[in-house]
């Protein structure tokens, strides 16, 4: 079980060659999909952060949601996503809303390389009306809320490393040019550090 009381780790920076890669990005943009092929090409394990979220709570997302509220679950993704961060360097795809929370993001930017997944609404719209278990759009319009949401989040969203357009399309696609923005990204803060 996910103890609220328990304090959030505030991780030190790492060498850009010990960083995680990190996903985030609004449901449907395709972070565990795009992830799990990322991480093969890269040759790292991947995580899904809200799997070990249930895994540490012992419940599922829309459990948690239900049974203790959102600030709850949010506390419990905020402590899961420290420690997996304080670990050896994955491919994580995040929850939608974990990028908002801004222990949280400094504690990816200490520890990993953060990759925006953007899609537009439509987009996103085909994508979560797939599965039927996401629990911010189980109240009212699910495309008012999505797009409430994208009116909040993707200004935040936009503090990112890197921003890739998720599209329709092959999901191929969008790994290689992950690909290729990580090494143009690497490079650069190379040349920094360097400098």
């Amino acid at each position: 079980m996910i103890a609220d009381a328990e304090p959030v780790e505030t991780l030190s920076p790492v060498p850009l060659s010990a960083r995680w890669v990190v996903l985030v990005g609004l449901m449907g943009a395709g972070k565990t999909t795009v992830g799990r092929r990322l991480a093969k090409r890269l040759d790292l394990a991947f995580v899904d952060a809200d799997a070990e979220i249930e895994d540490a709570a012992g419940e599922t997302i829309p459990e948690i949601f239900e049974r203790r509220g959102e600030a709850a679950f949010r506390a419990g993704e905020r402590r899961v996503i420290a420690r997996l961060l304080a670990g050896a360097p994955q491919v994580l795809a995040t929850g939608g809303g974990a990028f908002m929370d801004s222990a949280t993001r400094a504690n990816i930017a200490a520890r990993g390389i953060s990759i925006w997944l953007k899609a537009d609404l439509d987009t996103l719209m085909k994508r979560v009306g797939k599965r039927g278990d996401r629990p911010l759009l189980q109240n009212g319009d699910p495309r008012v809320t999505m797009k409430r949401l994208i009116d909040e989040r993707y200004p935040v969203y936009s503090q990112a490393d890197i921003t890739i357009e998720s599209l329709e399309g092959p999901h191929e696609a969008v790994v290689e040019e992950i690909i290729d923005k990580l090494k143009e990204f690497r490079a650069v803060r190379a040349g920094q550090e360097n400098d």
